[in-house]
């Protein structure tokens, strides 16, 4: 009896302890979860379209790791996306930091994308993460383009080096001339046309456009930040808006007829070494105070159903409106809300 007693309180012994080991193997897995997902959001749909976007922040300036969450909780709430939306992480911190150039943790979730969208500015990524990138292009994927994309890689550092140093905005390798922004979105970074932090930008629907459905709900746009110069676009870029400088910071400023307006948002195609073609928009609008506006909103609402091939669901006034608050900054350099991790934007 003593036997068959010590036999049962051994195996309850064993028991327990693989119930412990079991539970302790998958609070670490858990843990080791979220401690990766922590470093970027995620937001899933409760009526899902099926299509999945990567939104990609990283710009000293205009704040897009304000921007982005927002535009992916629109997208999400309102319109059925799944959106992850990606942030330039000091690694030793784990914090957002627009400053620190070399970081965009889970740019992995580009391998299950149907969209990305892009605000970043002068990044020099590793290998490891740029080759995510490279391969979402090669497969002629869909890319927005959002302000300073147009100079999105700079590669005179830390990829000087790389195989993607063709990525960077100033790039003379043949077939990459002027980098991503050229090749991918139609331009490189040439200059401010209005005058920076002075003049914002007059949005002026194209008549030719304006039965396109990208346009549907679109009239008014307003913005603070500048007109961007815009040297020569491909012939097969359709612009939607031109720019107008106006005289002032507000949606009252009158226009500038001393200065031409310029292309601010525009479709094209292109294809990288793969020769698969893709789609592309871009805009040259995007800080995060820019999004104030309603219907710029809208216009990249609409401009990610064309993207995913969704042109015939695109609503006739898509709902924009704010999921939670939105305070966006002035855009500046150094002005970013410090200490905050992606989670704060959940």
């Amino acid at each position: 009896m003593k036997t068959k007693a010590l036999f049962y309180k051994t195996n309850e012994h064993r028991l327990i302890l693989m119930s412990l080991s079991l539970i302790i193997f998958l609070f670490v897995q858990l843990s080791c979860a979220n401690a990766q997902n922590n470093q970027w959001l995620q937001f899933q749909a409760a009526q899902p379209n099926g299509k999945h976007i990567v939104l990609i922040s990283g710009d000293e300036e205009y704040h897009s790791e304000e921007s982005l969450p927002m535009l992916a909780k629109i997208l999400t709430t309102h319109h059925g996306f799944k959106t992850t939306v990606l942030f330039s992480i000091d690694p030793k911190t784990g914090t957002i930091d627009p400053t620190y150039q070399n970081n965009i943790p889970g740019l992995n979730n580009l391998t299950s994308a149907d969209l990305i969208i892009i605000a970043t500015r002068f990044r020099e990524l590793p290998d490891e993460q740029m080759k995510y990138i490279d391969d979402y292009l090669k497969a002629g994927k869909p890319v927005i383009g959002l302000r300073t994309a147009t100079h999105a890689f700079n590669a005179e550092n830390k990829m000087k080096d790389s195989p993607y140093a063709k990525y960077g905005y100033l790039s003379k390798e043949a077939g990459w001339e002027d980098g991503f922004g050229k090749q991918v979105l139609g331009e490189t970074w040439i200059d401010h046309h209005g005058q920076h932090g002075k003049e914002g930008t007059r949005g002026l629907i194209n008549g030719l456009f304006k039965e396109n459905p990208m346009l549907n709900g679109v009239s008014d746009i307003w913005v603070p930040t500048d007109v961007y110069t815009i040297k020569d676009l491909v012939a097969d870029a359709k612009v939607l808006v031109w720019g107008q400088v106006t005289k002032g910071m507000t949606a009252e400023s009158l226009g500038s007829w001393e200065k031409t307006i310029m292309p601010v948002a525009w479709t094209k195609s292109y294809s990288i070494e793969s020769g698969t073609k893709g789609k592309a928009f871009a805009t040259t609008m995007g800080s995060s105070i820019d999004f104030l506006n309603e219907d710029l909103r809208r216009l990249i609402v609409n401009a990610c159903y064309w993207a995913v091939d969704l042109t015939d669901k695109i609503p006739e006034k898509s709902n924009v409106d704010f999921v939670g608050n939105y305070e966006p900054l002035m855009f500046g350099f150094g002005t970013f809300k410090k200490g905050l991790k992606p989670n704060d934007y959940r």
